[in-house]
């Protein structure tokens, strides 16, 4: 073969060689050029949230208001006759039973008048039993017989008249109590309606305070009533009455509650704290920083369902308190956020990561 035709099909060859690697080249540029089959993938990552699990408990939430102390009973013990002060037989600060005497005043001649409307009467009760023998002789006319009777009766209730003022000499308190005041000393003359002693009783007290117009029918008589006056200490009461009308300027209603005292601690006249008790609900103890807004202004809390997905529902405050919130209008049980709810929405599926899961 001729040198020519070599050169022809080594130039042939090359082309070819060329032409192939060309349209290879070519082809790949084109697979390159086209969309990636989209890889297939799992779920979307979901947000995680931290949660803890909540059951509902009873609880017994209370009315709070304001409230006055006041002793159950209160007296001042004034004469009931004039006289001079003999004998002060109780002090400020005493212990009294219910008929003790407490002082004694002079007797200034009652004694007397007493032995003389005793003799009065004697002879009038005998002069009447004569009158009647008599008349029942025809002897005295009926007249007569019930003139006697009638200056019976006017004596009789001299002499009682005259007793009830040797008694009034010894004034007695009228019920089991402390004496709270003093008003006279040994010689001080007295006379009718002068206070002698200013009588309390402390074992019980009375409180009173104000229940607003939209809470009064929450208040009934009977209902327990937790009173804490200003030292903090607690006590026990129940309501005893609850008035049927508002007051016409402030339009809430007066309520009087028994207070028991039995430690006699002194309070009465100071202002407490009253907690009346109403009915057992199942509510939810929630610390409040878990609470937000809804989109109405109530507060509600965010909680994952069976599903895992967020739901918010609004709740009732029952009380509120630096250490946490009773709420009611949740399910008995929740799994409450406790972090990551302000980073998601209502309805999202979420991660739930429960605080002991995440601390173990």
């Amino acid at each position: 073969m001729s040198k020519a035709k070599w050169s022809s099909l080594g130039l042939s060859v090359v082309v070819v060689i060329v032409l192939a690697i060309w349209m290879a080249t070519g082809d790949i540029k084109v697979a390159k050029t086209k969309a990636p089959a989209q890889q297939e993938t799992g779920q979307q990552e979901r947000t995680r949230v931290q949660v803890t699990t909540l059951n509902a408990q009873l609880y017994e939430p209370g009315l709070l208001l304001q409230g006055q102390l006041e002793p159950w009973n209160a007296v001042t013990v004034a004469a009931r006759v004039a006289g001079t002060v003999e004998t002060v037989h109780v002090d400020s600060g005493d212990t009294v039973e219910a008929g003790e005497a407490l002082l004694t005043l002079s007797e200034d001649g009652r004694g007397a008048g007493v032995e003389r409307w005793q003799a009065r009467v004697k002879k009038l009760e005998a002069d009447l039993s004569a009158a009647r023998k008599l008349g029942s002789r025809d002897l005295a006319s009926q007249s007569d017989i019930l003139t006697v009777e009638s200056e019976l009766a006017a004596a009789r209730a001299e002499l009682k008249s005259a007793r009830l003022a040797v008694a009034h000499l010894k004034p007695q308190a009228p019920f089991a109590g402390v004496i709270n005041a003093r008003h006279v000393d040994v010689g001080s003359l007295v006379q009718v309606g002068s206070p002698l002693y200013e009588l309390v009783r402390i074992d019980r007290l009375k409180a009173k305070g104000q229940v607003p117009q939209q809470s009064v029918a929450q208040v009934a008589p009977g209902q327990k009533v937790r009173v804490r006056p200003l030292d903090g200490e607690a006590l026990d009461g129940v309501v005893t009455f609850v008035a049927s009308a508002a007051n016409p300027e402030t339009r809430s209603f007066a309520v009087e509650i028994a207070v028991e005292n039995p430690g006699h601690k002194r309070i009465a006249g100071g202002s407490a704290n009253l907690r009346v008790a109403l009915g057992d609900v199942r509510a939810m103890f929630i610390s409040p920083a878990y609470l937000s807004l809804g989109d109405g202004g109530r507060p509600g809390v965010k909680y994952v369902d069976e599903q895992n997905r967020v739901v918010f529902r609004t709740v009732t405050l029952l009380s509120v308190s630096t250490e946490g919130a009773w709420v009611t209008g949740l399910p008995d049980e929740i799994r409450l956020i406790t972090r990551g709810a302000g980073f998601v929405s209502e309805g999202e599926h979420v991660e739930p990561v429960n605080v002991a899961q995440e601390r173990g």
